[in-house]
């Protein structure tokens, strides 16, 4: 049975201003889902072998301190707030994909840019939305798949433009977007006859307004669910979608629980000693040691992030104590075992004032969620290099470099 598509406000002006909303906002979301794989830093992108695809690897600043906690929550908010114009857009322009493949060479290539585009987005929307509910069903590694399927979209995106870009320009000059605002239901009509146009329409439902205050209020609504991972306070509890955007009253998100590393208690006890080259420092060395506070932030790339107030020792003030007081680079080991439990800093992320091995948070010590009986934390730095449950750092004058 043919299928027969008759909404009467489906048309290229409709297409066009949704095109429009995607254009200005989608480079956002590539650009900072690009720049947090630079930020893992050499040697520990995530994912590591990329292939062609392998960007160029600049050091990553530390400055701002709030760097990465930016470009980490617009990637994962701005792309879910979008989900609606997507989907919005995608039905604004299916009946073309139910249609012969054209004869035109040039239409037949903008038809072929849909794979790459309609499958990419698709692809990562999905794959991202599992992801920061922590629910790896397809089965194989999202970063690696991620980061792939989005250079596919990127390419698709980059193709479409720029065969679209002159149809999308008349869309939008063809009708008056203050008029269409200002325009009913019962005052609804098609467009001309053309590409989109349903040659024949059945009676409105909807109006061009209430499909964009639609799409609109859906945006707002995933905005609202969605703004508390980044901002501390009152609107921490309106984190609806996000498993670790919401936590207790007085606490703070962890990504990885204590009991969840799989740590035996007794290697984080009375017994655990800090390793700097030849050195065993006690906890109690540790903080007798001069000690600095600085309020950071934590951002993780699932989108979540907080500020919180730290105290510890300064790594700088550790190399030098390890006889590097110049480190290019530094080793950290973690207690616990597997692919994150090892993390590199550059000699800039070392040397920054605010970089600790923190033993307190919050004027309180640290718990065993959040890395007792230390951690690192260093501005902008993505959380997963933020190591917990340190056993070791290894401060060098050889590897990454500022």
């Amino acid at each position: 049975m043919r299928i027969r598509w008759r909404s009467p406000i489906r048309g290229p002006w409709l297409t066009s201003v949704l095109g429009l909303v995607l254009l200005c906002a989608l480079p956002l979301v590539i650009v900072t889902g690009l720049l947090d794989w630079v930020a893992y830093g050499p040697g520990q992108t995530i994912p590591a072998d990329v292939g062609a695809l392998h960007l160029p690897l600049l050091g990553w600043p530390t400055r701002p301190s709030w760097l990465f906690r930016l470009t980490q929550g617009l990637h994962v908010g701005l792309g879910i707030v979008l989900v609606p114009v997507v989907l919005a857009k995608l039905w604004s322009v299916i009946p073309k994909l139910f249609t012969a493949l054209p004869r035109n060479p040039l239409r037949a290539a903008e038809r072929a840019t849909l794979v790459l585009l309609v499958g990419g987005i698709l692809f990562e929307i999905v794959t991202g939305l599992l992801n920061i509910q922590y629910d790896y069903v397809f089965g194989f590694s999202f970063y690696a798949a991620h980061y792939t399927g989005a250079w596919v979209f990127v390419a698709g995106f980059v193709l479409h433009v720029a065969l679209k870009l002159p149809a999308m320009t008349r869309g939008l000059r063809s009708r008056s977007f203050r008029t269409e605002l200002r325009t009913p239901l019962a005052q609804t009509r098609s467009e001309p006859p053309g590409d989109l146009v349903a040659p024949e329409p059945e009676p409105p439902t909807l109006s061009r307004r209430g499909a964009l205050a639609l799409v609109a209020g859906g945006s707002l609504l995933l905005a609202g669910m969605t703004i508390g991972q980044t901002v501390d306070g009152p609107l921490r509890a309106t984190a609806l979608l996000l498993p670790r955007g919401r936590t207790l009253p007085g606490d703070f998100p962890v990504n990885r629980t204590f009991a969840a590393s799989g740590i035996a208690p007794a290697a984080v006890s009375a017994g655990w000693r800090l390793e700097l080259g030849s050195l065993r420092l006690t906890r109690a060395q540790l903080i007798a040691l001069p000690q600095h506070t600085a309020a950071l932030p934590i951002a993780c790339v699932e989108g979540w992030s907080t500020q919180q107030t730290w105290s510890g020792v300064r790594l700088r003030d550790l190399a030098a104590l390890a006889g590097v007081p110049a480190p290019t680079s530094a080793l950290v080991s973690s207690v616990e075992v597997g692919p994150f439990a090892r993390a590199t800093l550059t000699g800039a992320q070392v040397r920054d004032p605010d970089a600790l091995l923190a033993l307190r948070v919050n004027g309180a010590d640290l718990s065993p969620d959040h890395g007792f009986p230390a951690r690192v934390i260093v501005p902008a730095l993505p959380g997963v290099h933020c190591t917990k449950w340190v056993r070791s750092i290894d401060f060098t004058t050889s590897g990454p470099r500022p």
